[in-house]
């Protein structure tokens, strides 16, 4: 069971989530604008947050920066948008999964069950002390800091979470499969999900997919991060 709550402007699709998350044993607060959201959030400690972006008094992805700002609830947006870059502008904001609209409630129910994973997870188990050094690249978990060539990197929670994970392992093709459930504690996913994460981490690393330093895509069996100038298979 879960504490949620609902951002939709749309009292029919509001009543509908409220409903199904209610008869799934969630605990389900419901607010139609994003100022309303901030004072919930502020005052009550949530689990999840499903945040349309098409509210009335504030654009959603405004909202989701403001959100970011107070607390570090996870959030899944709700969205009628399918442009991509608009969906890369939002996970780099710090949503944590996103839904285009129309979605069916189980759908919903899978991604908020694998939010609520990684959230949970990340707050079991403690952060590694070990500072991880690849090259000129230095990731410290324990504080969620990472630094190329002594400039500290300024990265969002998920680019945090998978540059660590590939950092941990330097030179080992880590398999799209196990990306998927080690960072984002899914079974199964949407590939574009890893590449957006890899496409803006690779652009704070300063390299790209066709010139990469340190992260290294292997076309159908996985990705590696290792230092500049090691040997790759062919």
């Amino acid at each position: 069971m879960a504490s949620v709550l609902v951002v939709e402007d749309d009292q029919f699709v509001r009543s509908a989530l409220i409903r199904h998350l209610t008869d799934a044993s969630h605990t389900v607060r419901s607010v139609g604008t994003a100022l309303e959201a901030l004072r919930e959030v502020a005052h009550i400690r949530f689990d999840v947050v499903v945040l349309d972006l098409g509210l009335p008094d504030l654009d959603g992805s405004e909202a989701l920066k403001m959100l970011r700002g107070i607390t570090d609830v996870p959030v899944i947006i709700a969205t009628a948008r399918d442009d991509e870059a608009e969906i890369v502008r939002l996970l780099n904001a710090g949503a944590d999964d996103y839904l285009t609209k129309p979605f069916s409630v189980e759908h919903l129910s899978a991604r908020m069950a694998a939010v609520l994973r990684r959230a949970r997870s990340g707050a079991a188990e403690a952060p590694s002390s070990t500072v991880i050094r690849v090259g000129g690249l230095t990731v410290d978990p324990l504080r969620r800091q990472a630094e190329l060539d002594g400039v500290r990197l300024d990265l969002t929670r998920r680019e945090f979470d998978l540059l660590a994970f590939l950092a941990g392992r330097p030179g080992v093709v880590v398999p799209r499969r196990e990306l998927l459930a080690e960072v984002w504690q899914q079974s199964y996913g949407d590939d574009q999900t890893i590449d957006v994460h890899l496409s803006w981490l690779r652009r704070k690393l300063g390299e790209t997919a066709a010139r990469p330093r340190y992260l290294h895509t292997l076309r159908g069996v996985g990705v590696k991060l290792e230092p500049p100038g090691a040997e790759s298979p062919r």
